[in-house]
């Protein structure tokens, strides 16, 4: 099992965290790409930066969705916060990447990382049940739905295992392969899947505003073309 564990640690994490980088890189180009081409050919091109910004943020905080459907809604903003507090602030992870690196950053404390650890595992399972319980929600899901949470789910339940040997029920070689692996496994998944919009979201409101954004003669031109001038709109 060492040696396994030694190759899930170096070389396979190696590969994946490669893959995860690159493939953000990718999406990242095509994204300013699609900017810049729905840039050049915007009738106005004058950016509202405020309405930008302000349409990103109700992405990110959900309040509009909140009230729509408060639980669904609050469940996927918590499972989020969890998901990427863990993995950036826990401080065994912090120090593998100065022993790595040689950079470092403060770390949460360990209580706070069991507890949105626990979190991120409970909402996980609920979303997928609230999607499943939900008939709005379950016609509108697709496969990666349902399967993301638990794979995400993994690596913060074997985490968690291998911090506390005394809830651990299995051999902690085992789970220590299972939590890296597993890990390894979202590292890969994140540029293939819905995971890539933590980083997309800004230029996807940006495209859409851009995309949208006519001239203030635009109604009055549209209508010459389609012979519909001096008609009431």
């Amino acid at each position: 099992m060492e040696h396994w564990l030694e190759w899930a640690r170096g070389p396979a994490f190696v590969f994946s965290f490669s893959f995860m980088i690159l493939g953000l890189v990718r999406h990242l180009a095509l994204t300013l790409w699609d900017i810049y081409k729905t840039w050049h050919r915007a009738g106005d091109k004058t950016l509202p930066l405020y309405k930008i910004w302000r349409s990103t943020l109700q992405w990110i905080v959900p309040a509009g969705r909140i009230r729509q459907n408060p639980l669904f809604s609050l469940t996927s903003m918590i499972f989020h916060i969890a998901i990427l507090i863990v993995p950036l602030f826990l401080a065994g992870h912090v120090v593998l990447w100065l022993r790595g690196t040689g950079l470092s950053w403060p770390a949460i404390p360990n209580t706070l990382a069991d507890i949105l650890t626990i979190t991120a595992v409970v909402t996980a399972v609920a979303l997928v049940i609230q999607r499943l319980s939900a008939k709005s929600t379950r016609v509108l899901s697709r496969p990666q739905d349902f399967v993301l949470p638990p794979i995400i789910a993994l690596p913060f339940l074997s985490g968690f295992l291998v911090m506390h040997p005394g809830f651990n029920p299995f051999s902690y070689s085992a789970v220590l392969f299972i939590h890296v692996m597993s890990a390894n496994l979202v590292m890969v998944l994140i540029p293939l899947t819905k995971l890539t919009h933590a980083i997309l979201l800004p230029g996807v409101q940006l495209i859409s505003e851009l995309g949208w954004h006519w001239p203030a003669d635009a109604g009055s031109r549209l209508a010459v073309a389609l012979g519909k001038e001096g008609e009431p709109i």
